[in-house]
């Protein structure tokens, strides 16, 4: 069994990517019988020689995937080189018992990490975050039949074929067609236009005297608070306050329990009550 997997420098996407195509393009494709073989030989003997070949094999499918996400403004190379990454991880978790072809099985993982590169690059501010919002984004462009903005009747029927309902096709669309700004002006920008850039009119307030002041009077007075606090409970609930919250090693209940000789759940009580009251304390 081969140890590690060989490079092949002349399979890395990188400045001629018509060179890398042509290079995978000729590389045959497998057979049946022989993607099994090898599929079993990985499977059952973690044979990597085996995967190198799996994945040779299945490059130009990542080609042929990755072109198909070209309209996002990013390096073609870039997107199949993730696309690979997903193609490693499929054949990784391939089982030839399953009964279908690496490449049936492959796309699912080869897309998942494409969509994710093209999610952290697209735009500094992330344009789709919840689940619906990724289905949208990869959708809604090729449903859209036209450059102008989709009519009412357009906006209900990507919903119903989507669905999602109307109003996040009508703020994912606002997302897709809205563009970034720079936080700097332009170096060529005069006066008239410099003013409209962020880091004209943005505040950074991390720094001012008045909220640094107001910060550290409230840290000290809660600081005083919580010490006049704990000094007004009994010996017991503060050492069990401090056993549970405070010390280095933390105690059990049953630890406690143990050593004032009581339940673990008369334990507990003590502990929510002496918390109630420090809050009480803090609160007031």
């Amino acid at each position: 069994m081969t140890n590690s997997l060989q490079p092949v420098p002349t399979l890395v996407p990188g400045a001629s990517l018509e060179a890398y195509v042509n290079s995978v393009n000729s590389i045959p494709m497998l057979t049946p019988e022989r993607e099994r073989e090898l599929a079993e030989r990985l499977f059952y003997n973690q044979d990597l020689e085996a995967a190198r070949q799996m994945v040779l094999a299945h490059l130009r499918f990542v080609v042929h995937i990755a072109k198909s996400y070209s309209g996002y403004g990013l390096a073609q190379s870039d997107l199949i080189q993730e696309g690979n990454v997903g193609l490693m991880k499929a054949v990784k978790r391939f089982n030839p018992e399953m009964g279908v072809r690496l490449v049936s099985f492959a796309v699912h993982w080869i897309k998942a990490e494409i969509h994710e590169f093209i999610l952290r690059n697209w735009r500094i501010v992330k344009v789709a975050t919840t689940k619906a919002q990724r289905k949208l984004f990869f959708n809604l462009r090729s449903q859209k039949k036209r450059l102008a903005w989709l009519n009412n009747d357009e906006v209900q029927a990507v919903a119903s074929t989507l669905g999602v309902e109307p109003r996040e096709v009508r703020e994912m669309e606002s997302r897709l067609t809205g563009q970034d700004m720079a936080f700097d002006p332009a170096s060529d920008a005069d006066d008239d236009t410099a003013f409209q850039s962020p880091a004209q009119y943005l505040e950074d307030n991390r720094y001012d005297p008045a909220r640094q002041l107001e910060e550290s009077d409230w840290s000290d007075n809660s600081s005083a608070n919580l010490h006049e606090a704990l000094e007004g409970l009994d010996e017991r609930s503060r050492d069990i306050l401090y056993q549970r919250w405070l010390a280095e090693d933390k105690a059990t209940l049953h630890e406690l329990a143990a050593k004032y000789n009581v339940s673990a759940e008369r334990i507990r009580q003590l502990e929510k009550n002496a918390m109630n009251k420090l809050k009480g304390k803090i609160a007031a």
